[in-house]
């Protein structure tokens, strides 16, 4: 894959062998993986097409087809066929993966959005500088359109917000801000309706990045530490471990159940669905490195163990 990662803005992939990247040019860039004498890339079509881009700025459409900024953030119905991609610009636009036609564009908010996810009942969660979170639903009708319509505006107590995670049964939405606070919303049963429910508190610059998997929240800062967080059956959180080893600000992580690339892995580890044995996470910082963390929920006790440190508050530091 040759491009420029410093306009590289966000990575997504969620169908076998594609990559969708977008850029601080507002496009994005779809890439084929191949393992054709070792792992290639291959660039398969950039969004908008050219010829779709002509077309419409000539029709003095131009506004409805391509971004007005760099994009910040990618996702994908894959069900429906939709890539949604968010801009500086402030708006969401919809495309459909087959043709990658430009079939919307939202204005979703006031400010710069950081961050979008769908949850798997087509919902769409978009994050803004405006220190809120906004819900859409997607609104099913004949022809090309598909007009997305705003559901609830979700206020971040006045700080712009970075990054979303939803948990897998959409129980549970949390929004990484700039003071530092992660804000989460618990979805009622009975109405269906999103309640919030507190912050988490523990960093001390702009929280970037989050992820989940199971029971376990983690989050990226600028402050340098991911933090993993582990959610109790009574609702509350509690702070498991702080991450300490990269040199610069934390722009993403992804976490998953199992180990990364160890060899003594079992079946328990990816099918216990409260992951109680832990859980890997990724981290990507600014310092140009990735670092791969094995997290469990255990107290090691291994007394030769070297990167892993026990702290009065209860938390556990890992450094590589």
């Amino acid at each position: 894959m040759e491009t420029t990662t410093k306009n590289m803005k966000k990575i997504y992939s969620d169908l076998p062998l594609i990559v969708y990247a977008a850029y601080g040019d507002g496009k994005i860039r779809v890439w084929q993986r191949s393992w054709d004498g070792g792992l290639k890339h291959v660039r398969l079509a950039t969004i908008p097409r050219s010829g779709s881009y002509v077309r419409n700025y000539i029709a003095r459409k131009d506004k409805m087809v391509k971004h007005m900024g760099p994009i910040t953030s990618l996702a994908i119905n894959v069900a429906d066929d939709i890539l949604y991609s968010a801009s500086v610009d402030k708006t969401v636009k919809v495309w459909r993966i087959s043709d990658l036609k430009c079939m919307e564009t939202i204005q979703a908010h006031s400010d710069p959005i950081n961050a979008i996810i769908v949850s798997d009942d087509g919902f769409l969660y978009t994050a803004s500088d405006d220190a809120t979170v906004r819900v859409w639903r997607r609104n099913f009708c004949r022809g090309d359109q598909l007009p997305h319509s705003l559901t609830v505006t979700l206020p971040a107590k006045y700080s712009p917000v970075k990054a979303l995670t939803l948990t897998p049964d959409g129980g549970v939405l949390y929004g990484g801000c700039t003071d530092g606070y992660i804000h989460y919303w618990l979805k009622s049963w009975v109405s269906g309706q999103l309640q919030y429910g507190g912050a988490l508190q523990g960093h001390t610059h702009a929280v970037m990045g989050l992820g989940n998997v199971g029971k376990y929240v983690v989050s990226g800062s600028a402050d340098s530490t991911s933090r993993v967080w582990s959610r109790e059956q009574d609702g509350q959180h509690s702070c498991l471990a702080v991450l300490v080893g990269h040199r610069g600000p934390i722009r993403c992580v992804t976490a998953f159940s199992g180990r990364a690339s160890s060899g003594d892995e079992t079946a328990e580890d990816y099918n216990n669905n409260n992951n109680e044995n832990g859980c890997t996470i990724c981290t990507g910082s600014l310092d140009g490195v990735v670092k791969v963390w094995r997290v469990t929920s255990a107290v090691n006790n291994n007394n030769n163990s070297n990167n892993l440190y026990s702290t009065p508050s209860g938390c556990d530091y890992f450094e590589l």
